[in-house]
């Protein structure tokens, strides 16, 4: 990004007053309900992938290694496009930005139902992404804007709408594959194009808040996070844990095939994790904002999947139930991560900054997980190294949990000698 001197991380003019912003209670419900819809949307491009990657596979031709750049992109394109997110933001309203990207969603989730190869299907991925992408980067900083003193309910309600739509994905694509036939995972994928299209709706109605400008949306720049320990710790301690949860998303279903599963137990056994995760992530961002339970809630996830991971590794067959349900446990992670964000910049510009480059550069590393078990499947043939890669992520995350659990605020990493202060 180019731009002004980085080191300049706030405008001389403070945030503009809550009244002159204030969109008003219907406008609040309005953009609340956007926000939950948005949510809703965000993973079922993902998640509905994996329980039908083996169809995908034999249809269009690709290797192991293609299937894990397949379940790479998302993450890859989560990193790219998301820092898009404040330049659109600065130059267009967010509810079209928004909107926009949710029609790129329809259109790309189409564009792969419709693929007969590998390089139109990964376009397709890549276009059904960006609204994935920007909901990521762009919801928390509009939740500390109209949502400040309910932060831990809007993060868990979009979290949770997040969750559903991944698990109702999960659950619903071996089924209507297996209803269809053949060519079944076409109708899978594409399906969501319905719910991306019905999301643009709300984001259309949203009027423009009286007294918003360029300046008060672009305050402090994405790049000056690079020279914030904070927000370089917390996107390895972000990253860390995408590669946990799109591992499990990308490539469980296939290991539990793998295992002796049938296509349809594994993908409902995908769904019935997601479906549990719903609940953590509705709880854990009312917790996550006392600062005296971070750690230890911490504590809890990573053991969480230390034994979902072991007992999956050596008994795959056994209580795989028990093992989901664990699994779902340490996925609360991801609700902490995004709770933390608002906890960690005291300003609605400094959110969304360092949203954007903790899920941008997150991204990055997490993309690297799902690619990289492919390729060592493709390598080895055997499911070990998968678990290796999981094992070195965790002892990375209890590193960088630890530290993003202390409470610190990236503004006052960056602000340049003279800023005005951003409390507030």
């Amino acid at each position: 990004m180019t731009g002004p001197d980085p080191t300049a991380t706030t405008t001389s003019t403070p945030a503009p007053a809550p009244a002159s912003t204030d969109p008003g209670r219907r406008g609040l419900l309005l953009i609340g309900v956007a926000i939950v819809l948005t949510g809703l949307n965000l993973r079922t491009a993902v998640n509905s992938v994996g329980p039908v990657l083996a169809e995908i596979r034999a249809d269009l031709r690709f290797s192991s290694s293609g299937a894990g750049l397949v379940t790479a992109v998302p993450l890859l394109c989560f990193a790219a496009i998301g820092f898009a997110g404040p330049p659109l933001s600065a130059r267009y309203r967010d509810s079209h930005v928004l909107a926009g990207a949710l029609l790129a969603m329809t259109a790309g989730l189409l564009l792969r139902a419709v693929a007969d190869s590998f390089v139109p299907f990964v376009a397709g991925t890549v276009l059904a992404t960006v609204g994935g992408a920007l909901g990521n980067v762009l919801l928390p900083g509009l939740v500390k804007r109209y949502f400040p003193q309910r932060t831990g309910l809007l993060v868990g309600a979009y979290t949770s709408a997040l969750t559903l739509g991944g698990a109702v994905a999960a659950v619903t694509a071996a089924p209507i594959a297996d209803a269809v036939g053949a060519g079944g995972w076409r109708w899978v994928l594409g399906g969501w194009a319905v719910l991306a299209l019905l999301a643009t709706l709300p984001w259309l109605a949203v009027r423009a808040a009286p007294g918003a400008s360029r300046a008060t949306h672009l305050a402090v720049r994405t790049s000056s996070l690079a020279r914030s320990p904070l927000a370089l710790t917390f996107a390895a301690f972000f990253g860390l844990q995408a590669v946990q949860a799109f591992v499990l998303v990308g490539w469980l279903p296939t290991y539990l095939r793998d295992a002796g599963l049938s296509a349809s137990t594994a993908g409902l056994l995908l769904g019935f994790n997601q479906l549990m995760v719903i609940p953590v992530h509705a709880v854990v961002p009312s917790l996550a904002v006392r600062p005296r339970l971070q750690r230890p809630l911490l504590g809890v996830f990573l053991a969480a999947y230390v034994v979902g991971w072991a007992g999956l590794w050596l008994a795959p067959t056994t209580v795989p139930w028990l093992w989901m349900v664990i699994l779902a446990v340490g996925l609360g992670t991801f609700a902490m991560a995004l709770t933390l964000l608002g906890l960690r910049a005291r300003t609605p510009q400094s959110t969304a900054a360092l949203a954007t480059a903790v899920q941008g550069w997150g991204y990055v590393l997490g993309g690297a997980g799902p690619l990289l078990v492919g390729v060592l499947l493709g390598l080895t043939g055997s499911f070990v190294p998968m678990f290796v890669v999981l094992a070195v992520a965790l002892a990375g995350m209890l590193a960088t949990g630890l530290l993003v659990t202390r409470e610190r605020y990236v503004d006052d990493e960056i602000r340049a000698p003279g800023a005005a202060s951003p409390h507030g």
